[in-house]
Formats: C-alpha cells, sequence, structure tokens
C-alpha cells in the first residue's frame, strides 16, 4: 500500500542502520533525500540502486507537492534526512504534515538521533529535557529567545555548526552565567567527543583551538526557584520574632528569608513599616 515512511538513518557511523530501515530503503518506489549526494553514500554501502529525488529547505514546498501526487498515484517514498530522524530540526516535517493532511498514511522507522546520543552520552540531568535545535542567526531573536530561557529548568539541547559555535558559547555566558555545558561532536564517528566543562572555559577552548564538526550542547536548566507557601504576612512576623532575640532588623529579614523563601528586600520593607507604626 502507498505510503510514506519516515526513515532514520545513522549519524556517522552506517553499523547503526536497522535492519527494519534496510529493508525499507530496498522495498521504497523512491526515496526523498535531504541530499542525494550523502544517501547514494549509503545505498552503495547497503548495495542498493533506488531512484531518488532531493527533498531539502529550499525547494521543499515544490518538491513536497510532487512527492505527494507519486504517493497518492500508488508508490511509496522513504525519506530520509543526512543523518539521524527526518523531520527533527529538518524539513521533512513540512512533508510528513503534508501527507498526514492529505490522508496518506505515514510510517516510522526509528533510528539515531545526535540530540538523544550527546545527552546520553554526557551524564547531564536527562530525566527532562528540552531540544531548542538551532538558535536563529538574526542577533535580536537569538538574544531575545536566550533571556526566555533563563529561567528554564529543564537541561537544554541546541544543534550548533563550527563556525558560530563560539560566538554561541559567548551568548550562552551572557544570558545564563558560567553554567556547566556539555559538547558533543563527531558522534560515532572515529573523532567522537564528548567535553564536560563550563561556558567560559568552553570558550577558551575554542578560541585556542577552531572547532571542526557539527556540534550537540547541552545545558543544565537553572535551578528550581524554592517553592513556599509562607505569606508575606508571616514572614515578616517571622522577622519581628527574630528581632526581639536580639538582630539587627536587617539580620532578622536574612534570616527570615532563608527560611521561608521570601525576598529579604520585601521582608525588610514590611519590618521597617511595622516598627514605624
Amino acid at each position: 500500500m502507498s505510503r510514506l515512511y519516515v526513515v532514520g538513518t545513522p549519524i556517522g557511523n552506517l553499523s547503526d542502520l536497522s535492519p527494519r530501515a534496510a529493508a525499507t530503503l530496498g522495498q521504497a518506489d523512491f526515496i526523498a533525500a535531504e541530499d542525494t549526494r550523502v544517501t547514494v553514500k549509503l545505498l552503495n554501502h547497503l548495495g542498493l540502486k533506488k531512484p531518488m529525488v532531493s527533498y531539502y529547505e529550499h525547494n521543499r514546498r515544490d518538491r513536497g507537492s510532487q512527492i505527494l501526487a507519486r504517493i497518492q498515484d500508488g508508490e511509496t517514498c522513504a525519506l530520509v534526512s543526512d543523518a539521524g530522524m527526518p523531520a527533527i530540526s529538518d524539513p521533512g516535517e513540512e512533508l510528513v504534515r503534508l501527507c498526514r493532511d492529505s490522508g496518506v498514511p505515514v510510517e516510522v522507522v526509528p533510528g539515531p538521533s545526535a540530540l538523544v546520543a550527546a545527552l546520553a552520552a554526557s551524564g547531564l540531568p536527562a530525566g527532562r529535557f528540552c531540544f531548542e535545535g538551532f538558535l536563529s542567526i538574526n542577533k535580536n531573536k537569538r538574544r531575545d529567545r536566550l533571556q526566555e530561557l533563563k529561567t528554564e529548568t529543564r537541561t537544554m539541547i541546541f544543534y550548533e555548526a563550527p563556525h558560530k559555535l563560539l560566538a554561541t558559547l559567548k551568548d550562552f555566558h551572557k544570558a545564563f552565567g558560567d553554567r556547566t555545558i556539555g559538547i558533543a561532536r563527531e558522534l560515532t564517528k572515529i573523532h567522537e567527543e564528548v567535553v564536560i566543562t563550563t561556558l567560559s572555559e568552553a570558550a577558551k577552548r575554542y578560541e585556542e583551538s577552531p572547532p571542526k564538526g557539527e556540534f550537540v550542547l547541552i545545558l543544565p536548566g537553572a535551578a528550581p526557584e524554592k517553592e513556599t507557601s509562607v505569606g508575606m504576612e508571616d514572614a515578616a512576623a517571622l522577622a519581628a520574632e527574630f528581632m526581639k532575640e536580639g538582630y539587627s532588623s536587617s539580620e532578622a529579614a536574612k534570616k527570615a528569608a532563608r527560611e521561608t523563601g521570601r525576598p529579604k528586600s520585601e521582608i525588610y520593607r514590611m519590618l521597617v513599616g511595622r516598627s514605624g507604626d
């Protein structure tokens, strides 16, 4: 039955291609590839010859309708990216949506993913994470997005190209301070590397040694704000009790803030206001 197969391909080591993915590529009538020059190397590894069409960012609208028409006429298509899972930070997302909106069956054949591989290899918190992909090249949009992420408590994962890596690390440092960062490159390849360092040390590293390869950046999230169920009135009252014990108003406000999670400045303001009543 005609359908679109979304096929995950290796991110480096060709041995990571699953038997099911290999069989799917062999059975498909044609392959929609991000770059046919890259995909032909995979097909040669498998001993396959298949008709291919290019499907990438700058031709996705026209080519997407052509691919859809062929599937609707009874053919099966395997969608692949240059590496990893199609549609993840990839124009294949639009082809999948086009097929689903048109009632064409879509079947996924899972495969390697650079973001998951990097996170697993980093040892950084992986219970909850968010994927940010590539940041905007527009400086204002880039800055605004990083400001929005300052309070993100989940581990954040980004993709970055080598020529923009140093600028991105410096932008991270400005937005997040000197946090720990995991930097992964050339995953599953001969020169695979996963470095755990700080943002400041990372910037020094790549100023001295220009980066090579495609990068996955793993950044731990912000510490969650301390939850509190204590109201400001109660916090101020606690501070007043500390003053009775001999603490100064400033010391009492600081001690109450530590125990209640309420801002010291607000406690102090209420404390001074009470004293003036």
